[in-house]
């Protein structure tokens, strides 16, 4: 399914093999019906739709929480009356990264959650919204006997397919565009797009796969990034002042491996997705 903007689907329709495999119907997760008609006669379904809220944004409870919460229980209920065999839905790490009452040492894996609390008063809503969304589902999947897995990403870098940059891009782009000569001290978990839409492919397909997955591939700080963009691209101007984030969170020291182990996810390196990053920013103009 996908938005009646040909701006923000157009690209899918150009994919290879899309005249002959891909059919793109209108969706909207808050109507229903919608819904029921692009999901009949599915055997399985990958949930990947969730608001991110703009700075614009007046009231994120209903913008953002509600249209998580109610849009994703639309899809379940959609799939439950169409018996769809699996869902696959696609979360993020933000559901499970945030708990301040976690001790520092403590590995983060398919157990943790993140604390709502913390995301609400902190006005964190996409996390929030991812937080809430997927404890919905796993809530109404298991009243209603669904299968379900989910995936939670980390950052995801690597090629786009659209024109325009999304949040996760931004990330590198503002290392590129000269639009700070600063940078956080501060480390994020990196995965590549390709490793992410594999996982999802390798969770539906396989047969023992069950709960939760973290999917991310290696912890990389803004300084790593920075060093690595400089050594392929030596001649790009790169930020050079380090500063302290406003909010600073401890990162885990471990992390769960259970993706690779059961579903046998093989991970890009890190540099790798840098660079096609880049290289994508730069063959859309821009920077």
């Amino acid at each position: 399914m996908a938005s009646d903007n040909n701006e923000k689907c157009g690209h899918l329709e150009r994919l290879e093999g899309a005249k002959e495999g891909l059919t793109l119907l209108k969706g909207d997760l808050l109507d229903p019906d919608s819904l029921s008609a692009a999901i009949d006669g599915c055997s399985g379904v990958f949930h990947m739709a969730c608001p991110v809220p703009s700075y614009t944004s007046t009231n994120p409870e209903v913008e953002v929480l509600s249209h998580a919460i109610k849009g994703t229980l639309n899809v379940l209920e959609a799939c439950k009356n169409s018996k769809v065999k699996r869902i696959v839905m696609t979360s993020s790490v933000a559901a499970m990264a945030f708990d301040l009452h976690k001790p520092k040492d403590a590995p983060l894996d398919e157990s943790c959650w993140s604390d709502e609390d913390y995301l609400r008063e902190n006005n964190h809503w996409y996390m929030l919204g991812k937080t809430m969304g997927e404890k919905a589902a796993w809530d109404y999947s298991q009243k209603n006997g669904l299968d379900l897995v989910v995936i939670c990403p980390s950052l995801v870098l690597g090629s786009l397919l659209q024109a325009s940059p999304n949040a996760s891009s931004l990330v590198v782009l503002k290392l590129l565009n000269g639009s700070s000569d600063s940078y956080e001290n501060s480390s994020v978990g990196v995965v590549d797009v390709k490793d992410v839409a594999n996982a999802h492919l390798l969770a539906y397909e396989t047969k023992s796969a069950s709960g939760r997955y973290l999917c991310r591939n290696k912890t990389v700080t803004r300084a790593e990034m920075i060093e690595i963009i400089r050594r392929l691209y030596p001649d790009y101007t790169l930020p050079t002042r380090m500063i302290e984030p406003q909010i600073s969170l401890s990162m885990a020291k471990e992390f769960s491996q259970k993706i690779v182990n059961e579903l046998g996810l093989k991970y890009t390196p890190v540099e790798t997705t840098i660079k096609e990053t880049v290289e994508s920013l730069k063959e859309k103009g821009l920077f």
